[in-house]
């Protein structure tokens, strides 16, 4: 068992939801260390690998809910560290793919903290790996994007940009307005008949497949987030 060391700062990825596809090395060092501090969607058998000693903190800011800036994790990581504890922050997915990681490592090189990455199974590589529908494909899809939509609320609906044509896009946090998205991919030039597959709780009991194209994402139900959405031609296979 790796143990977590004393006045570093472990950045680590719970996964998608599943306990199962959490890393060896993500659960070694949950068992060891002696703060946790956590975002909502964490599962609650994950969080019971910590110490029954440890600290366990909920610093989620789920859909708006900010109880907590992301100021204050960032000192609240750092005073720890400085204090002498070891320290795990524990994101849903992969700390790099859209969970401010990059904004806690400038915090705690700002403050020479020690820190270290622990890579997780990001939610779109999850989604596709339930729904059995490969992200590339050699004769359709060479390259992944992977977009959020979660800032999309100037009202400028073209924020994707051109988009290549033999991509496979993954979106996170695509929003409860599925019209929206339609027309943001529409002025990126996707196709109307590229398919489009809603995953909706991957990985967990509450998963929810929706099977659509992007013409008819507006008519589509919106599933409970958190939710990604897949859209190109290699999906098909």
């Amino acid at each position: 068992m790796e143990h977590a060391e004393k006045g570093r700062v472990y950045l680590v990825g719970a996964g998608p939801g599943d306990p199962g596809l959490l890393t060896l090395r993500a659960a070694s060092l949950m068992q060891t260390a002696d703060c946790v501090f956590h975002d909502d969607l964490v599962a609650p058998e994950i969080l019971k690998l910590a110490r029954a000693d440890a600290t366990v903190e909920n610093v989620g800011k789920r859909c708006g809910n900010k109880t907590i800036t992301q100021e204050q994790i960032n000192q609240l990581l750092v005073e720890k560290a400085q204090a002498g504890c070891s320290v795990i922050r524990l994101k849903t997915g992969d700390p790099m793919v859209f969970g401010r990681g990059g904004e806690e490592i400038e915090a705690l090189k700002k403050h020479s903290v020690l820190f270290e990455v622990v890579p997780g199974i990001t939610a779109g590589v999850a989604a596709a790996a339930a729904i059995h529908a490969p992200l590339t494909d050699r004769r359709l899809a060479s390259k992944i994007v992977f977009l959020t939509a979660h800032r999309a609320q100037s009202g400028d609906e073209a924020i994707f940009g051109p988009l290549p044509k033999d991509a496979t896009l993954v979106i996170y946090m695509p929003g409860p307005d599925y019209g929206r998205l339609a027309r943001q991919l529409a002025a990126a030039g996707v196709s109307p008949e590229s398919p489009c597959i809603i995953v909706s709780g991957v990985s967990t009991p509450r998963e929810q497949t929706l099977h659509t194209t992007v013409s008819n994402l507006a008519q589509t139900p919106t599933l409970p987030a958190p939710c990604v959405v897949l859209v190109g031609n290699a999906l098909t296979q």
